[in-house]
């Protein structure tokens, strides 16, 4: 495919696109990967800009993107070059609450989601409209490509009793979709109905991966390093919700699985026998500098991706979590909660969005009847979502 030069949301409202609150006091959430072309901080690419910044707020991983997974921050700090406040999303407030918002006029969202039900930015992004309807005050989504396309769909929706701050709404694992799409939908859908305004990329198509749109890559959040770590992240994700290391503490994280109690070669060899569409796998084995099996020698696999137009990282991903459980029934071990403030629900649970592939790893079910259901769930889906879609 052929780079284009791809304008985000933040690149046009710079250029001029809204200006008709180029004066109003402004709310901005933001992370270490909202950044211009050439790399500015959006605060300080808006400020410079003559945009009146008032307040920041930030996700998961915080404004400054130094948190790992699961790390609460402090409520609010004064950032200490721009002197204004600096509030967290991602600790016991998630919502904004009215203080927080006191002074706003209109509220930026500029964050680089990576297409993945799970991942919490959207969320934090939906409670924000929320609390901005509230408020009575406008939101504007600054939107941004999804990373890993907009074409392909995978995985579960997310079902009624499953919701989390890992996903509030039914959309599927890999939605295939932009935060500007994804707001656009639960502003109507979900009935959020908040005065909302979202700045379309200009020039990126459903179809381009992030590293065909001219735009420098900067981590989103400290363990998707690499444009391959996004690749295969709809998938290996699921393994937070096992005792298996699904790489982090290593440098390859979410490439890099395994645990303890297993053989890489034995591992690696039953994987690479399943023949899964654009993917090989190579027995490794490896030490966890934090997080699960930290300085313990884990028996894995690293997942290569050969073709990623014909990956299938859930279906990649299940079939792990079935040969895993075969291999070592004793051993594995689905983790235990408390996960992402959820202290009862089983954390694969409202990873997967139901308990149905845990009922099915632990049954023996084969991974394609485990994913057959998804297929008419993402068909649906693909009916629901094609009159909120921004791009061809």
């Amino acid at each position: 495919m052929t780079t284009t030069q791809v304008g985000t949301g933040l690149a046009r409202l710079l250029s001029g696109s809204r200006p008709d609150f180029a004066r109003a006091k402004l709310g901005l959430i933001t992370h270490p990967a909202s950044v211009t072309p050439d790399l500015i901080a959006a605060e300080d690419a808006l400020i410079a800009s003559g945009f009146n910044v008032v307040a920041l707020f930030g996700p998961q991983h915080g404004i400054r993107g130094e948190k790992q997974d699961n790390m609460v921050e402090s409520a609010s700090f004064m950032h200490p070059r721009l002197r204004i406040p600096a509030y967290s999303l991602y600790g016991e407030v998630r919502k904004p609450s009215r203080e927080m918002l006191r002074d706003i006029e209109v509220m930026l969202f500029d964050l680089q989601d990576v297409g993945v039900r799970i991942y919490t930015f959207v969320w934090t992004m939906i409670l924000a409209m929320e609390a901005c309807c509230d408020a009575g005050i406008r939101f504007v989504v600054l939107d941004r490509p999804n990373p890993i396309n907009g074409m392909t769909r995978e995985g579960p929706l997310l079902r009624p009793g499953f919701e989390s701050f890992v996903g509030l709404h039914p959309i599927p694992l890999r939605h295939g979709l932009t935060a500007g799409e994804i707001a656009r939908l639960a502003n109507d859908h979900f009935s959020i109905g908040c005065e909302l305004d979202v700045v379309p990329c200009e020039g990126w198509s459903r179809n381009q991966w992030y590293d065909h749109t001219g735009l420098p890559f900067v981590m989103p959040s400290p363990n998707l390093p690499t444009m391959d770590s996004c690749t295969v992240y709809p998938g290996m994700v699921l393994l937070e919700g096992t005792n298996l290391s699904e790489g982090r503490g290593t440098t390859r994280p979410f490439e890099v699985f395994g645990a303890p109690y297993l053989d890489a070669y034995q591992l690696a060899t039953e994987l690479n026998r399943l023949s899964l569409s654009g993917a090989a796998f190579r027995a490794c084995q490896f030490e966890p500098t934090f997080q699960k099996h930290a300085g313990q020698l884990c028996g894995g696999a690293q997942l290569y991706v050969l073709d990623r137009s014909a990956f299938q990282p859930v279906e990649t991903a299940v079939s792990i979590l079935s040969i895993v459980r075969r291999l070592a029934p004793n051993e594995f071990a689905w983790r235990q909660p408390p996960y992402e403030y959820e202290n009862e629900k089983m954390p694969i649970d409202i990873l997967w969005g139901s308990d149905t592939l845990r009922i099915g790893i632990d049954s023996h079910s084969a991974p394609d009847d485990i994913l057959a259901p998804t297929s008419l769930e993402i068909d649906e889906f693909n009916d629901l979502v094609e009159s909120y879609q921004l791009y061809n």
